[in-house]
């Protein structure tokens, strides 16, 4: 889906990085480091575990059956790698445009520039669905509250937090990701107690529900595959740890403890959840569209569990729209910051406490901005929800993996010139560099051709491939146009130095 990147000589044209390792391999930024470890742990847990989990896991169910926890194993081990490499480069080079920056050094401005506005407007309209869903809930709380109205607040009350100072949104994630995390563990507990029958008026079921109803495999190892394209976009939002790091006293280090713990919790969390629903449950009892979580609950007899569950989802959902306005205003900032989108978005708000983050260093310019589309994207959503919201939607449903083939290219590109640049900087590396790097890109491109293999996913790639050759235009645009100016500014300096030693020679004849 992308273009291949141009072969790059033995030594580029211009430098990565200063040969000295203990030199910084990109500029400092004017952003606060207000995010501390705990933050960005959280960050790293909760940014995945959303109504992706709770919710959409049903239908992955439906058609992988027990098999779905091969599923979320494969789709899980896809991400992992993706976030090592993403980790790798994030530690030796933190910034706040994470991958776009890593993209730009890696593959040439085209690259940073595509990729940093396909997940910015990626981030915006999947947050005019997450403020959107919400708000139905909320609704169906107080029903004399609008929807419209429950989006209006959420929105106000968010922009607040990432106005204010960063440190404000880290403390929002935490405990809405804690709150997730705790959820999940007592979730796992209680589907633990219920397998032994050792909850009231349970008898243990053990590993019937994984091996009746068709067996293990019941729609065959095509079943697990269509699993994969259900599950593998639950584990977007990971990236927004390295686009955090940034903003912690101590980015390398941060970076690397948050990639390596998240990760593995996050697969116990999904393979653990998804183990326990199959084998308290027949699968056949699941359904699209409908709680997994929920039919458990009720199963072991949990009093009001739909209503526990919908709390939870709400809360999930408010932590995504949090995290994603926070990760679209950075990446906007950092675009701006290399002169890929309006130099006025770099406006950072001023502080007695500069640095502290408490209260300066925020680019409150960026937020507003992604604000500005978010509230755009959901009045799209309220307005049209079926015809010009899904085009968007469709628009940006595969940009995540065109995103994490980005990632695997620049590392693949990067992991060499550091080790010739700046070694040191490597402190967290790639497993089985190149060979694991490889696997992933094509485990990428495998993905998005079944994808085009599938009625349903096959629109989502389509469109997004659109929007991506789009922005890919653009930017190729772009860099021929300054690559004119530049040549003409050169050409014209010629010229000048040509003139000035014709004058001198006249001058010395005299």
């Amino acid at each position: 889906m992308h273009e291949a990147p141009p072969a790059a000589p033995a030594v580029p044209p211009e430098p990565l990085a200063p040969a000295v390792a203990s030199e910084p391999l990109v500029p400092a930024e004017p952003l606060a480091h207000g995010l501390k470890q705990r933050h960005l742990t959280m960050l790293g847990l909760g940014g995945v575990i959303g109504a992706g989990l709770f919710v959409g896991s049903g239908a992955g169910i439906a058609v992988a059956g027990p098999a779905i926890v091969v599923s979320y194993l494969i789709a899980g081990a896809l991400a992992m790698l993706v976030m090592r490499m993403l980790g790798e480069m994030s530690a030796a080079m933190p910034a706040s445009g994470s991958f776009s920056v890593h993209a730009e050094r890696a593959l040439g401005r085209w690259a940073g520039f595509s990729v940093g506005w396909l997940y910015w407007f990626l981030l915006v309209v999947v947050l005019a669905v997450e403020a959107t869903a919400a708000a139905q809930i909320a609704h169906g709380w107080v029903p004399a509250v609008e929807p419209w109205a429950w989006v209006l607040l959420f929105m106000v009350v968010f922009t607040a937090a990432n106005l204010t100072a960063v440190k404000n949104f880290g403390e929002f994630e935490f405990w809405f990701a804690s709150l997730k995390v705790g959820a999940i563990v007592v979730f796992l507990v209680l589907g633990l107690l219920a397998v032994f029958g050792l909850l009231p008026d349970t008898a243990p079921v053990g590993m019937t529900n994984l091996t009746g109803q068709g067996g293990f495999l019941p729609n065959g190892w095509s079943g697990v595959v269509a699993g994969v394209l259900t599950v593998v976009f639950a584990f977007g939002g990971l990236e927004v740890v390295t686009i955090a790091a940034a903003e912690t006293n101590d980015p390398a280090r941060a970076v690397g403890r948050a990639v390596r713990s998240a990760v593995v919790r996050i697969l116990f969390f999904y393979v653990g959840s998804m183990l326990v629903i199959v084998a308290v449950l027949p699968w056949t009892a699941q359904q699209a569209g409908l709680s997994p979580y929920v039919k458990v609950l009720d199963t072991i007899g949990v009093p009001s569990a739909g209503q526990v569950m919908n709390i939870v989802v709400f809360v999930a959902l408010l932590s995504a729209l949090n995290a994603n306005l926070y990760g679209s205003s950075r990446m906007v900032f950092s675009l701006a910051e290399r002169g890929e989108a309006p130099r006025g978005l770099l406006k950072v708000s001023g502080s007695r406490l500069s640095g502290s983050g408490k209260g300066g260093g925020v680019p409150r310019r960026a937020v507003l901005a992604s604000v500005a589309f978010g509230f755009v994207s959901v009045l799209l959503n309220l307005l049209w929800p079926d015809t010009v919201f899904l085009y968007m939607l469709n628009s940006v449903g595969a940009v995540l993996l065109f995103v994490w083939a980005l990632i695997a290219l620049s590392q693949l590109r990067l992991r060499e010139r550091l080790e010739r640049e700046a070694p040191g900087a490597l402190t967290l590396r790639m497993w089985c560099f190149p060979y694991l790097s490889w696997l992933t890109l094509a485990g990428l491109f495998g993905v998005l051709l079944l994808m085009l293999t599938d009625d349903a996913a096959r629109p989502q790639v389509l469109w997004s491939a659109g929007a991506t050759t789009l922005v890919l235009m653009v930017a190729v645009r772009r860099q021929r146009r300054e690559r004119r100016v530049r040549k003409g500014s050169a050409d014209a300096e010629a010229g000048a130095g040509t003139q000035g030693d014709a004058e001198a020679d006249v001058s010395t004849d005299r």
